[in-house]
């Protein structure tokens, strides 16, 4: 008789906890009833019937999806390696598990297909220079795909962009000679502003000629600060007419 009631017990504890699932505040669950869609429930606590009814849990939190290193040959000819990370969610757990037989799995298989057709479609340049457009692209193309399965993309980002060894050195070189043309033509332009400026004192000293006396002797007040230089300049002829004059 006691070992009667110990196994009635046991089998229900059995069908009580295959009967009752609690779900998180994050979680749903998708029921099927003999094999046909019964509906969504949760959070909380959730009563199945035993062997009829199956649950399939669904998260609803955002997820982080890294998306592997590609090897994408660009619009010019020029083979790069990309990683990005893809941020999505599940908004309709129905879609969720119905229409897509691993969600999670197809959607990295999508985010990696399309990183190298919209990358392949752009070149080098506008790669590098447009990152913001390209993730922006990139997320709606996903999210597109995506609609069917309950699944939004909230965001796109490329993570690393791996260049060839010989595609760094030629950048570099590239980088180095717009830095050289910048260089030159400021010192051109402060040439050519030098120069109007000497073209304007040029004309203020064609009016007062006693004022390249002034210079000259401001210039060797300035070479006279060299105390260990021997200096020999020219005694300008109009000061000894002056002098001559007293």
């Amino acid at each position: 008789m006691f070992i009667n009631i110990l196994f009635i017990i046991i089998v229900a504890i059995i069908i009580l906890s295959q009967a009752i699932r609690i779900l998180k505040e994050y979680e749903r669950g998708v029921i099927f009833r003999l094999g046909r869609f019964s509906g969504v429930k949760g959070p909380g606590l959730i009563l199945l019937i035993p062997v009829i009814d199956k649950m399939e849990k669904v998260s609803l939190r955002t997820v982080a999806l890294d998306v592997p290193p590609q090897d994408v040959i660009t619009k010019d000819n020029v083979t790069i390696k990309v990683n990005a990370v893809v941020y999505f969610r599940v908004m309709d757990p129905e879609k969720a598990i119905i229409e897509v037989e691993d969600y999670l799995y197809a959607t990295s298989q999508l985010c990696q297909t399309t990183l190298r057709s919209i990358l392949g479609e752009s070149e080098l340049d506008e790669v590098l220079a447009n990152r913001e457009k390209i993730n922006a692209h990139l997320q709606e193309v996903i999210d597109k795909q995506t609609d069917a399965w309950g699944i939004k993309v909230s965001l796109v980002e490329l993570k690393h962009i791996d260049l060839p060894q010989e595609m760094q050195r030629a950048m570099a070189k590239q980088a180095e000679a717009e830095r050289e043309r910048r260089a030159k033509i400021i010192s051109s332009e402060g040439e050519f502003q030098a120069s109007q400026n000497l073209a304007e004192a040029a004309k203020v000293i064609e009016k007062h000629p006693v004022a390249i006396q002034l210079r000259f002797l401001q210039t060797l007040v300035e070479v006279a600060a060299d105390k260990n230089s021997t200096v020999v300049f020219p005694i300008p002829i109009e000061i000894l007419e002056s002098l001559k004059r007293k």
